[in-house]
């Protein structure tokens, strides 16, 4: 992510949560009893190092200190939000960030309004917005801070669902590589939407990888067509709303229409993936209880199905092999 650069090649470092080690800790009230660098010996390297001070411009060590009427250093609000020396001055050039006071000897010195300033800054450029849309967002007269921060909420809200979205679709790919699939990521994508059909072959693979059974569902996975995996998606949901309906009108999983839907179940998987004896389809079932994914799918085509499922499962293994 574009995070905030300085001119020269001090740029930014990457962020490890935004003014995270602002120097403030708050009573039983609520309000802030005292400023400065933490006192703790347990405190982190990073806190020591901005406790000890940083390289300024001119090279020579900034000793660090508690902030009192006289601000903060330019090396302390370095350390406390994980940006450069070097940033700050390149802030201060452009007039995005200039330090509201200097010391006697002409040393930059940040108000607690400076910090604010700066975790906008900072929040934005984490965002991606180059620095002259921050300065303008920052200086409109008509935005107050809760404002941006509302408005920082909804694009790192947004920037999540986009990621998880992105993640979803990464999975896919490397699960349709995996089986073999021959399609674009585009076509992946489309195909498996929000249910894996291939969801019998990889449990398959983490019981029986290596097996003849895993090796066959590969062999005929690599031959599927987009046509293909779209009509096997196709016959899952039929399946499912009939199992569902069965389910809601009370129906034992001992009855005959479970059982039916069962071998049914178990056909499937043989005729698409691999063979499926009754012991295996047995192991199946307890999974769709025991396994928290495969519980969540079946029981979102109606609750307390992936129980009946697993019972109905047994009760047709137990009349085909008795």
């Amino acid at each position: 992510m574009g995070g905030a650069r300085g001119s020269g090649r001090g740029g930014r470092r990457p962020m490890r949560g935004v003014m995270s080690h602002r120097p403030t800790i708050s009573g039983h009230n609520g309000r802030n009893i005292r400023r400065g660098p933490p006192r703790n010996p347990a405190c982190t390297s990073r806190h020591v190092r901005a406790h000890r001070g940083v390289r300024t411009e001119k090279g020579a060590d900034e000793v660090s200190h508690s902030a009192g009427q006289d601000g903060y250093s330019v090396g302390q609000v370095a350390g406390f939000a994980g940006v450069t020396v070097r940033t700050l001055h390149h802030y201060d050039d452009i007039g995005l960030l200039a330090p509201s006071e200097r010391s006697h000897a002409g040393h930059r010195r940040y108000s607690e309004a400076d910090l604010d300033r700066l975790q906008q800054i900072l929040f934005y450029r984490e965002l991606g917005f180059p620095l002259d849309e921050v300065a303008a967002l920052l200086d409109d007269p008509a935005a107050d801070p809760r404002a941006h921060l509302r408005r920082q909420h909804e694009l790192l809200t947004a920037r999540i669902e986009k990621l998880q979205k992105m993640a979803a679709a990464v999975e896919h790919a490397m699960e349709a590589r995996k089986m073999g699939i021959n399609l674009t990521p585009e076509e992946r994508f489309e195909v498996f939407g929000d249910k894996d059909p291939e969801q019998y072959a990889e449990e398959a693979e983490q019981r029986w990888g290596g097996t003849e059974a895993y090796a066959e569902s590969q062999r005929r996975a690599a031959t599927y067509t987009k046509e293909d995996w779209k009509r096997i998606q196709a016959e899952v949901d039929d399946w499912g709303r009939r199992y569902a309906d069965v389910v809601a009108a009370g129906e034992q999983p001992t009855g005959e229409a479970a059982m039916d839907l069962a071998e049914e179940h178990r056909q499937h998987i043989s005729r698409y993936f691999f063979e499926v004896p009754y012991e295996m389809h047995r192991c199946f079932g307890e999974m769709y209880v025991s396994d928290e994914r495969f519980k969540a799918f079946y029981d979102a085509m109606r609750p307390g199905l992936a129980e009946h499922l697993r019972d109905a499962i047994e009760a047709n293994a137990s009349r085909h092999t008795s």
